[in-house]
């Protein structure tokens, strides 16, 4: 079984044709292409097309239906391996390693809902009543018992587990009593609650929805010093941009913020070891991708800003002066996107047929995006949601694992293909809102037609099962807190490539 006549026509149809896996990573960033024997090109597109309901649970009010929020995509792919001398090889590698596209519909936290969508949600509003109020209790003094108790004479309420309105009762009477210090607390409290009624038209309009798109251009340089040994590394071009679009009672003061990343490049590098035998068609390799830091230009907005008694309403809350200065401020974005290993694995198991294994590892608990007015809103607004520091727009709490085993079968000199399953860790749970999914397993077919020894057309399908999930704004992230729950959910994706050796 030689490499050349067994291994080149069954791999090509390997499941690098078509891919999904956990939290961006779209394609997969394979080196099967440098590593073909010879001269190579190869130029492909993968469509997937996924199928993510869920519904409303966890901290949220209501319980509604959520519908398909994942919208489909397509992502091309080339490669050129040129063999430049016996002992070096060179080459040009495109893909597009990370994504995300997804839209929000319907009637759900995820979707405006003008006039009833609030600031913040109920239970934070309910928790900033009561704080306050338990502030002027203390105010008060001596002078409250008496006026509790004069006031549940009245409503035939119990003193000793009052009504919030039965104490706002008593604290009038100690305010109409001359307690200036209670009585300018009450009115306080009245604005304040009449600017959060009246902030509720200032949020935003329409759905949740993000785009993110990157491409990446490696140039490869390999050393081979025997017919077994490849020795490669070089350098990584990787551009990206996107936009996110926040909305809906989930993501309270920021129902409706925008980000607009606009499309930067960034550097870094790779490097891998291939060992084959190519006589029982034989081959191991190890790849490592560098991460790559951009400093984006994010143009950001939060509708509700435009409300003129907001800053009142924050100093109201608790935000300090520095902290509201520092909402207007602008800077720099920095996005890091995560390093990962790929080793893939292949052997021959009998004649014409090799069975084989690839896993992926890509760091995701190290990755995080926050635009930088993003994290000067969460650093004032934290303290509100116990998270006196501030928030990551999105965020993951685990690496991801990916594993995919198959065989690969050569039926005559026109015909090859292969079979496929597959299991994917995910990224963590709860996930963020954005990505609502845990991972997945799956299971593939590919097809390959050579009309010619030197040209071959492959096409592939699979069939994802996506895993169940608990969804989780930037605001939630690190806790067990969720806003909707996402199961049962499953993709479908194609791919077609073309090949030519030479």
């Amino acid at each position: 079984m030689k490499l050349k006549t067994l291994t080149t026509a069954i791999l090509l149809t390997l499941p690098t044709v078509v891919t999904h896996a956990a939290a961006l990573d779209r394609s997969g960033q394979s080196m099967s292409a440098f590593l073909q024997p010879g001269n190579y090109f190869e130029a492909g597109i993968s469509v997937l097309d996924p199928t993510v309901k869920g519904k409303e649970s966890g901290e949220s009010d209501t319980k509604r239906h959520i519908s398909d929020m994942a919208d489909d995509y397509y992502f091309p792919s080339a490669a050129l391996k040129l063999q430049i001398h016996d002992k070096i090889s060179f080459g040009l590698l495109y893909d597009q390693p990370f994504g995300a596209s997804a839209a929000y519909n319907g009637n759900n936290v995820f979707v405006s809902n003008p006039g009833n969508d609030t600031i913040l949600g109920q239970d934070a509003l309910n928790g900033l009543a009561a704080k306050s109020i338990g502030n002027l209790v203390t105010a008060a003094g001596a002078a409250f018992a008496p006026a509790l108790q004069a006031v549940t004479s009245v409503t035939g309420g119990n003193p000793s587990n009052p009504t919030q309105n039965e104490i706002l009762g008593a604290l009038q009477q100690v305010a109409k009593a001359g307690n200036a210090t209670v009585a300018g607390g009450l009115t306080s409290l009245q604005q304040t609650q009449t600017a959060l009624e009246t902030a509720k038209s200032y949020l935003g309009t329409g759905n949740t929805q993000v785009d993110v798109d990157t491409q990446n251009l490696s140039f490869v340089v390999g050393f081979q010093p025997t017919e077994n040994f490849n020795i490669y590394g070089g350098g990584v071009y990787q551009t990206v941009k996107g936009q996110v679009s926040l909305r809906g009672q989930a993501y309270s003061l920021f129902n409706g913020y925008d980000a607009n990343i606009k499309e930067t490049g960034g550097a870094g590098w790779l490097a891998g070891a291939a060992f084959q035998i190519p006589d029982i068609a034989l081959k191991l390799s190890a790849t490592y991708r560098s991460e790559i830091d951009h400093d984006v230009d994010v143009k950001e907005s939060l509708s509700v800003l435009s409300f003129p008694a907001l800053n009142s309403v924050l100093l109201g809350l608790d935000v300090t002066p520095a902290q509201l200065q520092a909402i207007g401020t602008t800077g720099k974005t920095k996005i890091t996107t995560p390093q990962s290993v790929n080793i893939d694995f292949q052997t021959g198991i009998m004649e014409n047929t090799v069975a084989f294994v690839n896993a992926r590892w890509v760091d995701w608990s190290n990755f995080s995006i926050q635009p930088y007015q993003f994290g000067k809103i969460s650093e004032a607004v934290g303290e509100l949601v116990q998270r006196p520091n501030g928030f990551n727009l999105v965020e993951y709490a685990d690496d991801q694992w990916t594993i995919t085993a198959g065989v690969g079968r050569k039926f005559n000199d026109k015909w090859a293909g292969n079979v496929s399953a597959g299991w994917d860790s995910g990224a963590g749970n709860p996930i963020t809102t954005l990505g609502p999914t845990e991972g997945y397993w799956n299971v593939g077919l590919g097809l390959q037609y050579s009309p010619t020894p030197a040209t071959f057309i492959a096409g592939g399908v699979k069939y994802f099962g996506l895993g169940d999930a608990d969804a989780q704004t930037g605001a939630q992230a690190g806790s067990n807190d969720y806003v909707a729950t996402f199961e049962d959910n499953y993709a479908i994706a194609y791919g077609l490539k073309i090949g030519y050796k030479f």
